[in-house]
């Protein structure tokens, strides 16, 4: 994690910048919001900023987005000034950080940025012979695809390999093709030159020189347009790129790792991938499982989150029943490690007595996952009275769908299921099988008609939800 502070922040600043590194981040500091969009133009990176609330946060936000330089703010500000903080936001700030720092909520924003805790945890011997193959080619110089649903690990994966390879002293940048809109992906990966196109005021240096000496992780590569896998394959095999209004190239020495959650073949099929880029990326395939392949990790994963999370709230540590464990595993997990992780953080919170019991593991919507799974060997059979209770709510819930319009059905299923994802747009895009523009489309009409659109790592409360289907309504 790379964060960049701008500003002074009455001497709040070293304590923020203690704690930051204290949890892993490599911090460095800009004095004021010009000072800053030159760090970032040259190539020293960030993942975060948090800027001071007394500097004008919407040109930091303006200035950023006419750089295309994709990076969130967070705003920060001395006790909790209402009004500053409802301005921040406004002018573009992902979230208000309140001074004096406190560690836990630095630690959780930045962890909601990075999305991943990076640890590998496993005990399955299905993963065990994924990483068998990891260490095996990590010393190489080799490509390497990493392929798996959605939500099983492909970047922690990813960072793994790289801590065991020859350039782990060196960056490691990720590059999330589906989250960054495709006007800016270009400029992203390759920077650009000053004047190369409106408010391209100075040079600016990309993910790939960014990444020099490192490795570079193309996260959700199938969701790359066209023309820019073609500039993409030129990149990788010339070791060298163009930037955008650039007249010679620049030489580069990376390690590319890619990864996907759909099948490229079958991409290449239907002439949305092309297949020489295939080639070059999948010189090594690392395949993970998905977590219903590999039940000793749903286990021990489980018991991980339950102490991560009693941790991080500040509740007793309570072990998971074995009633509870026979219920994990027979549920089919989708989501994968994601969704586990999510409804172990439920249990955490909902649990009472000595142990966390089938009652606490819930789905974001409050249905007991007992109650919600199928085709498990754990299953019951079709004469059991839950399966019947669960066949009546099945036609109760359809019944329940007559008389509304198809527009309204799927503005619900929509937003419901990135509730679920907690507010993650590519894990939801997965899930509701549509592309990331047509989500993100989707969700740009919705916010437009006055609903809440939930940001990542959060969900919309019930009463909230409840509100905007009477809203939508009429």
């Amino acid at each position: 994690m790379r964060l960049l502070i701008v500003g002074g922040l009455q001497g709040q600043i070293g304590l923020a910048t203690k704690i930051a590194m204290d949890k892993g981040a490599k911090v460095t500091h800009a004095v004021d919001i010009e000072q800053a969009l030159v760090s970032l133009r040259s190539g020293v990176g960030a993942d975060l900023v948090f800027c001071d609330v007394g500097l004008e946060i919407g040109a930091l936000v303006r200035g950023l987005a006419a750089e295309r330089i994709c990076t969130p703010v967070v705003a920060c500000g001395i006790g909790t000034d209402t009004r500053r903080a409802v301005d921040a936001i406004r002018a573009g700030a992902k979230e208000y950080l309140p001074l004096p720092a406190d560690p836990e909520l630095i630690a959780a924003v930045l962890a909601a940025v990075a999305d991943e805790s990076h640890q590998m945890i496993y005990e399955d011997e299905a993963m065990g012979a994924v990483l068998s193959l990891a260490d095996q080619i990590a010393g190489s110089e080799a490509s390497i695809l990493i392929t798996g649903e959605s939500g099983t690990g492909k970047e922690v994966l990813a960072r793994y390999v790289h801590r065991k390879s020859a350039r782990s002293d060196k960056p490691f940048i990720s590059v999330n093709c589906a989250a960054i809109p495709e006007n800016l992906l270009e400029s992203e990966l390759f920077g650009h030159e000053k004047g190369a196109f409106t408010g391209a005021i100075a040079r600016r240096i990309g993910k790939f020189e960014e990444a020099n000496g490192g490795t570079l992780l193309l996260d959700e590569i199938s969701e790359m347009d066209a023309r820019l896998q073609a500039k993409l394959l030129r990149a990788i095999q010339e070791r060298e790129i163009d930037r955008v209004g650039g007249t010679k190239p620049v030489k580069v020495d990376i390690r590319i790792i890619a990864t996907s959650n759909r099948d490229l073949a079958e991409a290449v099929k239907h002439g949305t991938f092309r297949e020489d880029l295939l080639y070059r990326l999948n010189v090594v395939n690392l395949r993970i499982p998905a977590l219903r392949e590999r039940p000793k990790d749903i286990r021990a994963l489980a018991h991980h989150f339950a102490r991560k999370y009693a941790e991080a709230n500040g509740v007793p540590y309570r072990q998971i029943s074995s009633q509870t464990e026979r219920l994990l595993l027979s549920y089919s997990w989708k989501g994968n490690v994601r969704e586990l992780e999510n409804t172990i953080h439920r249990a955490v919170l909902l649990a009472q007595g000595t142990e966390i019991g089938p009652e606490a593991i819930r789905l974001p919507d409050g249905t007991h996952v007992g109650n919600a799974q199928a085709g498990s060997s754990f299953a019951p059979s079709s004469q059991d009275p839950s399966v019947q209770s669960a066949v009546v709510s099945a036609a109760a819930v359809t019944r329940g769908l007559v008389g509304r319009t198809v527009s309204d059905v799927e503005r619900d299923l929509i937003l419901d299921t990135l509730d679920h994802c907690l507010g993650n747009r590519t894990h939801a895009a997965n899930i509701l099988g549509i592309s990331i523009r047509t989500l993100r489309n989707k969700l740009r009409e919705y916010s437009d008609a006055g609903l809440s659109i939930p940001l990542h790592g959060e969900q919309r409360p019930f009463e909230q939800k409840t509100a905007e289907q009477k809203l939508a309504a009429g």
